[in-house]
C-alpha cells in the first residue's frame, strides 16, 4: 500500500516542478521527423553516393496512390508554369510557346529520346501530346515502396515534381517501363544507363529512399563501366530534411 500512494505523490512532485514545460519537453522521445527543407542531393561520383543508401526489402504497396504525390504537375518552383511544361521546356533544344501564357505551355519542340536515341517532333494537342511523356526517373509507386510513406505531404509533393527526378522521353518506352527498378528495367540505349542510374542514385540520396539488394547490385554494376560518374547537379526544388526530435 505504501508504494501505490507514493507514485501519485512523486507525480504531483514532477508535474509542479515542471513549470511551463511540458513532460514531451522535458523529457523527449527520439522519434525521426521528416520535413520539407533546403536539402539537395549529394554532389560527387555515383558509386560513393551509392554506398551511402541504405539497402532493404521492398515494403508493402498498401496505400500508394498518385495523389500521396500531390497534384500531378504542381510549380513547386513557383515560376508561374506547370511542371510538365517546365521540363518539355528543358528537354526541348527549340520549343515554341502558345501566345498569351508568358512561355509557359510549350507547343511544339523536338525531344531526342535518352532512352531510344530516337528524334521524335512534339506537337501539342489531342492523339500527339502523348507521344512524349515525362518519366519520373525513380518511380512514385517504387519511391512509394522505399522510403516514401515516411515522408511529410509536402516532400512527396516535391518528390512528384523534382526536375531532378523527372525526363522528357519516348512515351511507349516509358509505358513499358511502368514503375520499374534499375534491377527490373533499363533504358534500351545502353550508352545512357550509366546518366539514368546515377540520375535514381541522386533522387534516392535526395529523398532518403532506400534501394533493394537487387537493385543496389544492378547499379554498382553499371556504374563499373564508367569509373568515375557523377550525379547530376541538383539546384532545384529543396529536398527532404532529416532530424531527430529532441
Amino acid at each position: 500500500m505504501r508504494t501505490a500512494r507514493v507514485i501519485p505523490v512523486l507525480l504531483v512532485m514532477l508535474l509542479s516542478t515542471a513549470g511551463c514545460a511540458t513532460l514531451a519537453e522535458r523529457f523527449p522521445l527520439d522519434l525521426p521527423s521528416v520535413s520539407v527543407g533546403t536539402a539537395a542531393a549529394p554532389a560527387g561520383a555515383a558509386a560513393d553516393v551509392l554506398a551511402t543508401l541504405p539497402v532493404k526489402g521492398r515494403a508493402p504497396k498498401t496505400g500508394y496512390t498518385r495523389d500521396q504525390f500531390g497534384p500531378a504537375w504542381a510549380d513547386v518552383d513557383r515560376n508561374g508554369c506547370d511542371t510538365r511544361n517546365d521540363v518539355l521546356a528543358r528537354d526541348f533544344p527549340d520549343e515554341t510557346f502558345k501566345p498569351g501564357t508568358r512561355d509557359c505551355v510549350v507547343l511544339t519542340g523536338t525531344l531526342q529520346d535518352p532512352y531510344t536515341g530516337k528524334t521524335i517532333p512534339f506537337t501539342r494537342g489531342q492523339g500527339t501530346s502523348e507521344k512524349v511523356q515525362i518519366d519520373h526517373v525513380v518511380a512514385l509507386s517504387d519511391a512509394w515502396q522505399k522510403g516514401a510513406q515516411q515522408l511529410d505531404a509536402d516532400a512527396r509533393r516535391n518528390l512528384g515534381n523534382d526536375p531532378l527526378n523527372l525526363l522528357a522521353v519516348d512515351g511507349p518506352t516509358n509505358n513499358a517501363k511502368r514503375d520499374g527498378d534499375a534491377a527490373t528495367w533499363l533504358p534500351p540505349v545502353k550508352a545512357y544507363r550509366c546518366d539514368y542510374v546515377a540520375r535514381q542514385v541522386a533522387v534516392k540520396a535526395k529523398y532518403a529512399l532506400w534501394v533493394t539488394q537487387a537493385e543496389h547490385d544492378a547499379i554498382a554494376d553499371i556504374l563499373r563501366t564508367c569509373p568515375g560518374q557523377p550525379v547530376p547537379v541538383d539546384d532545384t526544388v529543396p529536398g527532404p530534411v532529416h532530424s531527430t526530435g529532441a
